[in-house]
C-alpha cells in the first residue's frame, strides 16, 4: 500500500529506486560485500532532490512496520504465543504454585500502587496529527482480525488503510516549531483520550478476572491500582518557558479535558439507562421519577457541561458563569455508585457491569483532574530565593551559610507562626517566579498534585527550603517534597542526607509515616558511565530502604528512567525484578518519557499489556522477594564499577 502511494506521488521510477535500495540493504545485512559497496555508491550518487523523499519513504515504511509489529504483539493470536512468564495470569498462578497463600496474593493486588509519570522529551518530534493517524492504522488492523467480516467490510477497511497511508505520505511528518509547554501538555492529554481512557477499564477487567480465576476473589469496586501523573507544564528544571502562569493554564486544561471525557460517557449512560425498576434508595434519590437512573444522572451531566463552560471562560479571561462546579471525586462517584448498587440489587448485573462499571473505574483512576501534576525545580533556585530574602531582611546571605546554619534557620522558621516574607518585598524576576510557583501549588487542591521534586538535591536543607517556601505561600496540604539524587556523589550521600532529615522531629512529623525519594538515572550515567551508575543506584536504594526502615518510615522510590540505556532504559519486567529486595513494597513510581509513552501507552491494547506487565512483575517481586546480592558479587560489581 505504501509502495502504491509512493508510485502515485513520485512515479514508478522512484519506487524502483526505493526497492533497489531496500534489496541492496537486505543483501548487505546478510553479509554481501558487493551489495554493501553498490548500496554505498548508489546513495552517494543520489541527487539533492531525492534525499528527502528517500529518507521519508524508509521512515514511513519503518513506522508502519512498527505499528504492524505492535499490533501483532497484542493481538488475540499473539496472546497465545507470549511466554507464560510474561502473562498476568501466569504470574499470579505461579505465585500460588510456589506456595504463596492466596490471601497474600489478594492483598498484594488490592494494595497495588503504580504511578506512571508522563514527561515531555525533545526527541519526541512527531506531530500529534501523525500520531492520531498511526493509531487509526492500528485500529484498522485490529478490525481486520475480527471474525465474520464480509468481503465488503474487509474491502472498506483496506480502502481506509490506503487512505490513511496516503494522508501520512502527503502530510508533514515533523513539527516546524518547538512545542510550547502547553502544547506538550495537550499531547499528554491526547494520550489519555486516545488510549488510556479505554485501556484502564479494560486492564481492570482483566486484573479482576485474573484475581478471581487464580484466588477466588474480586477487586473492590473502588480499587485504583494505577494512576497517572504529568510533568508537562510543571517541570521547570532548566526550562524558563514553564512558568507559574503556564502551570496554572495546564492544570485548568487538565480539568477541562477530564470534564469533557466524563461528559461523553455520561451522555451515553443517560441514553442507555432507561430502565424503570430500581431499589428504594435510588427511587428516593430520583424523586420518584419514572426513569430513575436518567433522573439521577442528568444533573451530573449538566454539572459537567457547566464545569466545562466555566473552565473555558476562565481560560479565555471571560466572566465565569455562576453555579456549582465539579471539584471532587465524590460528586462523580456517589450518583454513579448509587445507580450501580441499584442495578445489582434489581437483577441487572449485566447492565451494571458494562459501561457504568467502566466509568466508575475511570473515576477512581483519573479523578476530576485527569492527571495529577508534579512540579520540579532545581535546588539552586530555592537557594537563590532564600538568599535574596535573608539579605533583604538583614539576616545575612543564606547562600553563604554552611549546612548546619541553613538547617537551623529553616527549622526555626518552619516551627514558628509568624510569616517570614514581607508583604511589600520586591524580589528579582527569577525569585518572584519561584514564589509564584509555590503560590500556584498552595492554591491547588491536594488531589490535583503529585509531588514537588527537587532536582540536584544535595543536602537536607534543600528539602527543608522547599517546605519553608511552600509554608510561606500558604500551602496547607501534605504534598510530598521529593529530593532527586542524580549524580554519583549525590547517590553515595543520599543515606546521610535522609538520615539527617529523619532525625528531626518536625520533619518526621510532617511526613506522616511516608517519604518519597527520586533516583536519577540519566545524570549519573553521564557522570560515571552506565555500569558504575547502575551499581551506585542499586546501593543508594538499599541504603535508603535501610535508613527509612530504621526510622519506621515507609519509602516510595521514584525512578527517573528514560527510554535509552544511558537514561536508565531497560525491559520493564527485568528492570522491576532486578530492584533491591523490598524496594517495591510501597508501590512503583516511574517516569515514561516522550517517544516511550507512544511506544508503551499510545495505543490502548499496548497500554493494557504494559500495565499488566508492571502488575505481574511487582506482585512477583514483592511476594517472591529475591535474596540480596552475595558478598562476592558485591565485591565484583564494586571492582567493575570503579
Amino acid at each position: 500500500m505504501l509502495g502504491d502511494t509512493i508510485a502515485a506521488a513520485q512515479g514508478e521510477e522512484f519506487l524502483q529506486l526505493i526497492e533497489q535500495i531496500r534489496s541492496l540493504s537486505k543483501r548487505a545485512r546478510e553479509g554481501s560485500a558487493g551489495a554493501r559497496d553498490e548500496l554505498k555508491a548508489l546513495l552517494l550518487n543520489l541527487g539533492s532532490e531525492e534525499l528527502v523523499p528517500v529518507a521519508r519513504a524508509f521512515s514511513q515504511f519503518l513506522n508502519l512496520a512498527n505499528i504492524a509489529d505492535q499490533h501483532h504483539n497484542v493481538s488475540r493470536e499473539a496472546d497465545e504465543l507470549l511466554s507464560a512468564s510474561r502473562s498476568l495470569a501466569s504470574d499470579l498462578g505461579e505465585l500460588i504454585e510456589q506456595g504463596v497463600p492466596a490471601e497474600q496474593v489478594i492483598d498484594a493486588v488490592r494494595t497495588l500502587r503504580i504511578e506512571l509519570v508522563l514527561t515531555a522529551h525533545p526527541t519526541e518530534i512527531t506531530r500529534r496529527t501523525l500520531i492520531h493517524k498511526h493509531a487509526e492504522v492500528g485500529r484498522c488492523l485490529s478490525q481486520l482480525e475480527l471474525a465474520g467480516l464480509t468481503e465488503r467490510e474487509r474491502a472498506r477497511l483496506h480502502l481506509r488503510l490506503r487512505e490513511l497511508i496516503a494522508q501520512i505520505w502527503f502530510g508533514d511528518d515533523f513539527r516546524r516549531e518547538r512545542p510550547t509547554p502547553v502544547d506538550e501538555a495537550k499531547w499528554g492529554f491526547a494520550v489519555v483520550e486516545d488510549s488510556l481512557w479505554r485501556a484502564v477499564p479494560e486492564f481492570m477487567r482483566r486484573l479482576d478476572k485474573t484475581l478471581l480465576d487464580s484466588c477466588g476473589a474480586r477487586l473492590p469496586l473502588d480499587a485504583s491500582p494505577v494512576s497517572f501523573v504529568s510533568w508537562m507544564g510543571g517541570d521547570r528544571d532548566g526550562n524558563p518557558n514553564v512558568t507559574a502562569t503556564v502551570t496554572t493554564e495546564v492544570m485548568l486544561l487538565s480539568r477541562w479535558q477530564a470534564a469533557d471525557l466524563y461528559l461523553a460517557d455520561l451522555v451515553q449512560l443517560v441514553e442507555e439507562l432507561s430502565m424503570t425498576h430500581c431499589n428504594e434508595a435510588l427511587r428516593q434519590r430520583s424523586g420518584q421519577a419514572h426513569e430513575p437512573y436518567r433522573a439521577v444522572l442528568r444533573p451530573l451531566r449538566d454539572l459537567l457541561r457547566h464545569t466545562r463552560a466555566a473552565i473555558e471562560a476562565q481560560l479565555d479571561g471571560d466572566p465565569v458563569p455562576e453555579g456549582e462546579l465539579l471539584h471532587s471525586l465524590e460528586q462523580l462517584w456517589e450518583p454513579l455508585h448509587a445507580c450501580y448498587q441499584s442495578l445489582h440489587e434489581c437483577g441487572m448485573q449485566i447492565i451494571a457491569d458494562g459501561a457504568l462499571l467502566d466509568l466508575l473505574r475511570r473515576v477512581r483512576c483519573f479523578g476530576v483532574h485527569l492527571l495529577r501534576h508534579d512540579v520540579r525545580q532545581d535546588s539552586a533556585r530555592h537557594t537563590q530565593a532564600l538568599a535574596e530574602l535573608t539579605t533583604y531582611l538583614g539576616l545575612g546571605d543564606y547562600a553563604a551559610w554552611d549546612e548546619a546554619t541553613r538547617r537551623a534557620f529553616l527549622l526555626r522558621e518552619l516551627a514558628g507562626r509568624r510569616p517570614l516574607v514581607p508583604p511589600h518585598w520586591q524580589p528579582s524576576g527569577e525569585v518572584r517566579e519561584v514564589l509564584d510557583t509555590c503560590a500556584v501549588v498552595a492554591a491547588q487542591p491536594r488531589q490535583a498534585l503529585g509531588a514537588y521534586v527537587i532536582s540536584m538535591a544535595r543536602q537536607a536543607s534543600d528539602v527543608l527550603a522547599v517546605h519553608l517556601l511552600l509554608k510561606e505561600s500558604g500551602c496547607s496540604h501534605d504534598l510530598p517534597v521529593a529530593p532527586l539524587f542524580e549524580t554519583l556523589d549525590d547517590l553515595s550521600r543520599a543515606r546521610e542526607v535522609v538520615d539527617t532529615l529523619l532525625q528531626d522531629n518536625w520533619y518526621r512529623g510532617q511526613l506522616r509515616g511516608h517519604m518519597m525519594i527520586m533516583i536519577g538515572y540519566s545524570d549519573s550515567a553521564k557522570d560515571a558511565g552506565v555500569l558504575a551508575a547502575a551499581w551506585a543506584q542499586y546501593r543508594a536504594q538499599e541504603a535508603l530502604l535501610d535508613v527509612c526502615a530504621a526510622h519506621d518510615i515507609r519509602l516510595t522510590l521514584f525512578h527517573g528512567r528514560g527510554g535509552t540505556i544511558g537514561r536508565g532504559g531497560a525491559p520493564a519486567r527485568e528492570a522491576l525484578l532486578s530492584q533491591p529486595p523490598g524496594s517495591l513494597q510501597n508501590g512503583l513510581r516511574v517516569t515514561e518519557q516522550g517517544e516511550m509513552i507512544r511506544a508503551k501507552l499510545g495505543w490502548s491494547a499496548m497500554a493494557v499489556r504494559t500495565l499488566a506487565l508492571y502488575t505481574g512483575a511487582i506482585c512477583r517481586a514483592n511476594l517472591l522477594t529475591p535474596p540480596a546480592p552475595a558478598a562476592e558479587w558485591r565485591e565484583l560489581m564494586t571492582t567493575l564499577a570503579s
